[in-house]
């Protein structure tokens, strides 16, 4: 089995996944990780009985049903394919109509044409705005974390899945979209101009105290690469701690998980695939940093799949201290497969276990200092409480190391 055309998982249920409008999902997967079903489209023999009931149903609304002009074939087969899908009762296998299909590839690519907020579905199944991206449209029109999506060019959004605002609040670079979103008890009228956003990957700075600071925000093809180019940058042997920040990461390519991964781990699995009937370790690369630093990782509730494997990794065989958040727990690894009418199918081929062995779906990995936290507006997000977390505990390791 080729594990390079598998997604751990860019995408989460109903009421966390994170979007952006624009939208970002959740997988775990390789550098090839779309392909194309290898079938034809003849169903195999075995099954042909079994079809004919829905080649009778097909038959019947051609026939019969009262408004049979007005559906096409094509909403037809979405229907179709979706339910078959939803059928297997797996919030990660599913079926993306050609559209959604096409936004998710683009987005893949990291540039992507959109007003460039990161949204989630609260507690009132409500679609929220969680962060709002550095110099995007959205930040110049003024729209800040908490703004809860009310009316889109008119459409009401009660209701509305955070995939299918993506696809509303997207559209042509140039173009305008006009939003009113909820604030407080406040009603608030934007008129946005889309722009093409390029997704900045990996952000790294040097902050007080001579400790590095590395925030990935998606495990892409290269983001191995680009996060050496800014550990590089921040002169590793001059550092006395170092921070990497997976807060907000919904995970990524398995392939890319792997060289993250390899990072601090120069030797041994990093994880475990259990396909039900085999399973396979898959191990570090043996180009880990040489490192002689204490480092923290920060992690949140929306930190998922390929975010939780290279924490479980990283945390079983204790190269780093884990702070923040119980992580989302996503234990699962889809792949997708390009279909005949243009859209997709994201089927789940494998569960995925830390070098330990433990299976952290629906549990997620537990910090090994939890600190909660909540930011709802631009004035929280300026404090944030898990950062001074993480400088405060190197801060005490520093301490404790023996002074030359």
């Amino acid at each position: 089995m080729k594990l390079s055309s598998a997604f751990l998982g860019k995408y989460l249920p109903t009421g966390l996944l994170l979007v952006v409008v624009f939208a970002l999902g959740i997988f775990v997967g390789g550098q090839n990780s779309i392909t194309f079903a290898q079938d034809s489209g003849s169903p195999p023999p075995e099954a042909r009985e079994a079809f004919r009931a829905f080649w009778q149903t097909y038959n019947l609304i051609r026939s019969d049903y009262l408004d049979r002009d007005q559906i096409d074939d094509a909403t037809l087969v979405n229907g179709a394919l979706d339910g078959m899908l939803n059928a297997l009762g797996d919030d990660f296998s599913g079926y993306m109509d050609p559209a959604t299909f096409e936004m998710m590839n683009d987005d893949l690519d990291g540039e992507i044409t959109g007003i460039g907020v990161v949204i989630r579905t609260n507690d009132a199944e409500q679609i929220e705005v969680v962060s709002v991206l550095e110099g995007t449209p959205a930040q110049k029109a003024g729209v800040l974390p908490g703004d809860i999506f009310a009316m889109v060019d008119g459409q009401d959004m009660t209701g509305v899945s955070q995939m299918e605002l993506a696809l509303i609040v997207r559209g042509r670079e140039g173009t305008t979209v006009n939003i009113t979103m909820l604030r407080g008890d406040q009603l608030v009228d934007f008129e946005i101009r889309r722009e093409r956003i390029q997704i900045q990957n990996v952000e790294s700075e040097r902050l007080d105290g001579d400790i590095g600071y590395v925030r990935l925000s998606e495990f892409s093809p290269d983001a191995r690469a680009e996060i050496d180019t800014a550990l590089a940058d921040l002169n590793p042997d001059s550092l006395k701690g170092l921070i990497f920040d997976f807060r907000g990461n919904l995970g990524g390519l398995l392939d890319s998980a792997i060289d993250v991964g390899s990072l601090l781990v120069n030797e041994g699995t990093l994880v475990t695939e259990d396909f039900g009937d085999q399973k396979q370790d898959l191990a570090a690369e043996g180009n880990a940093l040489s490192l002689d630093i204490p480092v923290v990782l920060l992690v949140d509730e929306s930190s998922a799949s390929a975010s939780e494997l290279v924490a479980g990794a990283w945390q079983d065989y204790g190269v780093v201290t884990v702070i923040g958040e119980t992580t989302f727990g996503k234990g699962t690894v889809q792949t997708w497969h390009a279909l005949l009418n243009g859209g997709g199918a994201r089927i789940t081929i494998a569960r995925w276990l830390t070098p330990h062995g433990s299976w952290i779906h629906q549990q997620g990995i537990t910090p090994d200092i939890m600190v909660e936290w909540s930011p709802t507006s631009a004035e929280d997000f300026e404090n944030d409480i898990q950062l001074n977390a993480a400088l405060d505990f190197l801060q005490t390791q520093l301490v404790a190391l023996p002074q030359n």
